[in-house]
């Protein structure tokens, strides 16, 4: 089972990498780049595949994590601590590195941790507004992808979906308001816990007993819960035809919004559900947000293959990989197998 949850973290890590090198450029740009066939290996600077504000942010979920563990309820507390997690993010987009700064946090300490790599405005925006926004308590009616692509840890820590599912939303409500903004985090986490928990589970029907919950969790919001779904189902029908996988993914969107972001992983991870590289490879080159739209494809297929099954090309030179693969450890050496969300849960 740990080799899971490496493979979640790491492979969401490596979408990033790759995917970040072509973030703002089009899909004709990527190709008079690198070829017909798109990049399908780093850019690395000096020597290191960069990760993004994706995997940036990923780490501190995964922080903010662990921290509840010295807490008396770890799920009521989980939200809290994420959010004072995202805090010392914010830090390392807003202040320099101090070396001589003694942290309380393992990530502050890091000095790769402080570079801007194109943070997305609503979490800036959100965090720095010094508010924290809830599900009943929209914070702003954004659904970029900035929730989805950092709660994998979250369906890694809590080995009940229902759980995992249900508190990643909250968080990604923290920063992205609209219903479309956390509905794609929380089924992300809940398909990761299931996927990463107890026996293997088949991906397809993973994702649509993931949406099955979804639509009972988030009734409060059918016409949302619709838009997705119809997303979703599209991708999924997608991955099983013939079909040039740019024209499939343009049928789905760019992913800058959360349910576009999770439409294309779905599509990539099921498409090549057996080869990590090809579907990293067919999330990134697109018109849209490559990074994103890889971490997600990764996080889902590394959750589903483990780190084993990943191409060592895409181990090679990433940046943080021993960093990223103790914070996987940490995570499965202290999973929570609580029943149920707490009390207090918005949902």
């Amino acid at each position: 089972m740990r080799d899971r949850y490496r493979g979640c973290l790491v492979g969401g890590a490596a979408g990033d990498a790759l995917g970040y090198t072509v973030e703002f450029l089009t899909l004709e740009e990527i190709r008079a780049r690198y070829g017909a066939d798109g990049i399908r290996d780093y850019e690395c600077t000096d020597g290191m595949a960069l990760i993004s504000d994706d995997t940036q942010m990923t780490l501190f979920t995964a922080e903010g994590l662990l921290r509840t563990c010295q807490q008396s309820d770890p799920i009521l507390s989980c939200p809290s601590c994420i959010s004072a997690s995202y805090q010392d993010w914010l830090i390392t987009q807003t202040k320099p590195f101090s070396p001589n700064k003694i942290h309380t946090s393992q990530l502050l300490s890091l000095p790769e941790l402080y570079q801007r790599r194109a943070p997305g405005n609503t979490c800036l925006d959100a965090l720095e507004s010094g508010r924290v926004g809830s599900i009943t308590n929209a914070i702003n009616q954004s659904k970029g992808c900035g929730g989805v692509m950092r709660v994998a840890p979250i369906g890694l820590f809590f080995a009940k979906p229902d759980t995992a599912g249900t508190l990643a939303a909250t968080v990604a409500a923290q920063t992205h308001g609209h219903v479309l903004g956390y509905l794609p985090a929380g089924i992300l986490a809940w398909c990761i816990s299931r996927l990463s928990h107890g026996e293997k589970t088949e991906l397809v029907e993973t994702i649509r007993s993931g949406l099955v919950w979804a639509k009972k969790k988030f009734s409060f919001a059918p016409q949302e819960y619709a838009v997705l779904e119809e997303l979703v189902e599209r991708a999924i029908l997608l991955a099983n035809e013939k079909i040039d996988d740019t024209i499939a993914i343009a049928s789905l969107g760019e992913g800058w919004v959360a349910e576009e972001t999770l439409a294309i992983a779905v599509y990539c991870a099921i498409r090549y559900r057996y080869n990590f590289g090809k579907a990293l490879c067919a999330a990134v080159n697109h018109n849209g947000d490559s990074d994103s739209t890889g971490a997600v494809t990764g996080n889902l297929l590394g959750a589903s293959l483990g780190l084993k099954q990943l191409p060592n090309q895409y181990l090679q030179s990433l940046e943080l990989k021993e960093t990223i693969l103790e914070f996987a450890d940490q995570l499965y050496r202290n999973t929570q197998l609580e029943k149920s969300p707490g009390k207090n849960s918005n949902l």
